[in-house]
């Protein structure tokens, strides 16, 4: 009883804070609904049931990413899969990581999907404790590109408790050597995480891909750099086994050339 009594008390002598507390939540749980919803409308999701998964279908071209978890690929019935106006026209595919590993899957999903018609890309899986020009050799060994193929990217997901500042300055070099082989700039894929504190201000002349999986709005993100989203990871493509990574090009579908060999 005495607990009561002070909370009337309480109640009573804070009785405005109390509602304006209450009314100041409301508005904001308001505010971000409100935000949600708009993002939702401008991204124009749409579950599709043949990949089990939603689309931002403001967008035109979609892609997958794979590498060796993703086992064998029937490279025909990825590219021949369109489900309510959706199918795959871009797949990256990793080619190494770190200083010496490469992935016994690329050779074989690289050919596949150049003969299938699929706009191909390769990947690097970073590793911030390995000499940075030994891992940019160890791609450059492993992976030549042709006219039309997308440009090699920098996967960046873990920092492995290294120095912030030995960090950008490796990647830079990793950069450097990498653009200096192919001739055109490299692309960076990331989280938002380590976006916010490594990429942005320190390589936004990079073309950067996203893993977001928040279905935001990516105002977050340099738009002008910003050409491509993974946003879901657990997609269905037939040909594949297992979960796939689905990515969109956000740009203007033209613009996927500025990140081709010419």
């Amino acid at each position: 009883m005495k607990f009561l009594t002070l909370v009337r008390f309480i109640y009573g002598q804070y009785k405005r804070q109390v509602w304006l507390g209450i009314g100041v939540l409301v508005v904001g749980l308001m505010v971000w609904r409100l935000m949600r919803t708009t993002a939702n409308n401008v991204m124009q999701w749409q579950f599709v049931d043949a990949y089990g998964i939603k689309f931002p279908m403001r967008y035109s071209l979609h892609g997958l990413d794979v590498s060796r978890h993703n086992n064998r690929i029937d490279w025909d019935r990825v590219a021949g899969m369109n489900a309510d106006g959706v199918r795959m026209q871009f797949a990256f595919m990793k080619a190494t990581e770190g200083a010496t590993l490469g992935d016994p899957t690329f050779a074989k999903n690289w050919r596949e999907a150049k003969r299938v018609g699929l706009r191909r890309g390769a990947y690097h899986f970073y590793h911030p404790t390995r000499d940075p020009i030994k891992q940019a050799a160890n791609f450059i060994k492993r992976v030549s590109l042709q006219t039309g193929d997308l440009a090699p990217v920098l996967d960046f997901e873990v920092t492995n408790g290294v120095p912030e500042d030995k960090i950008i300055s490796d990647l830079h070099l990793f950069l450097d050597a990498i653009e200096a082989e192919y001739n055109i700039r490299p692309i960076i894929y990331t989280n938002p995480s380590l976006y916010k504190r490594f990429v942005k201000g320190n390589f936004d002349v990079y073309p950067l891909w996203i893993a977001d999986y928040s279905k935001s709005d990516l105002n977050r993100y340099n738009a002008d750099k910003l050409y491509i989203w993974q946003h879901n990871k657990s997609g269905w493509v037939r040909g594949i086994r297992g979960f796939v990574d689905i990515n969109t090009f956000v740009m203007a579908p033209e613009q996927l050339n500025e990140l081709t060999l010419n």
